[in-house]
């Protein structure tokens, strides 16, 4: 196995363990013998988070893990985030995804960990954070143009929002140019197909399958 290959799996396993300290230590270690950034992402860190991902649909390891490993995820990415600008024109993101919390809505750690396991995956992704009002997502999808729209809810009560976001849209002649994920514990396939959207996921690592399928539309 050649230096580069150990290094990337070292990153990926010691993120997989949660162990901060070490996968900080391997990230820079890696930059520092200049190991391309973007394998540093795609085969170290996203290969970490898939692991975890697998854990988790295993029962191996639960929600709060799943933070701890969003968090030290980001950390990781704040290390690599000022290359991955720099070479910005040379890598061109999977899409775009416009992400929030609907409105009355504070829950944010579902959706973050979204945000997060997308950008792993290779999108660019702009977080509206909680508390979306339509009229922001509406003004979001105005302003940034994504490919996708993405709305997470933790409450039964806000979950009508999705629909009203939806309606919105369509009334704005923007429906047509953006496909919508739902998502959140209360939500339901059945429900994302009642309101209109394009797809439902139930938790982040099906969001980035379901991301990819319909940017490959």
């Amino acid at each position: 196995m050649s230096p580069v290959s150990n290094i990337l799996e070292e990153i990926r396993d010691s993120l997989a363990n949660l162990d901060l300290e070490k996968t900080i230590e391997l990230v820079n270690k890696a930059l520092n013998q200049g190991v391309d950034v973007m394998d540093i992402i795609e085969r170290g860190l996203a290969e970490g988070m898939k692991l975890i991902g697998e854990m988790y649909e295993r029962g191996e390891y639960f929600v709060a893990d799943m933070i701890v490993a969003a968090e030290i995820f980001n950390e990781a990415m704040r290390i690599v985030k000022p290359m991955i600008l720099e070479s910005k024109k040379k890598f061109k993101p999977l899409g775009r995804v416009v992400i929030g919390t609907v409105y009355g809505d504070i829950h944010d750690i579902g959706k973050n960990l979204v945000a997060t396991v997308l950008e792993a995956n290779g999108f660019e992704v702009i977080d509206l954070g909680i508390d979306v009002t339509v009229e922001k997502f509406v003004e979001a999808v105005k302003k940034h143009q994504p490919d996708i729209l993405g709305m997470s809810a933790l409450l039964t009560t806000t979950m009508p929002h999705m629909r009203e976001v939806i309606e919105a849209l369509k009334k704005e002649g923007l429906r047509e140019k953006v496909k919508v994920i739902v998502g959140g514990a209360p939500v339901t396939e059945q429900f994302a197909r009642e309101i209109g959207a394009d797809g439902y996921a139930e938790n982040a690592f099906k969001a980035v399958e379901v991301c990819k399928r319909l940017i490959n539309k």
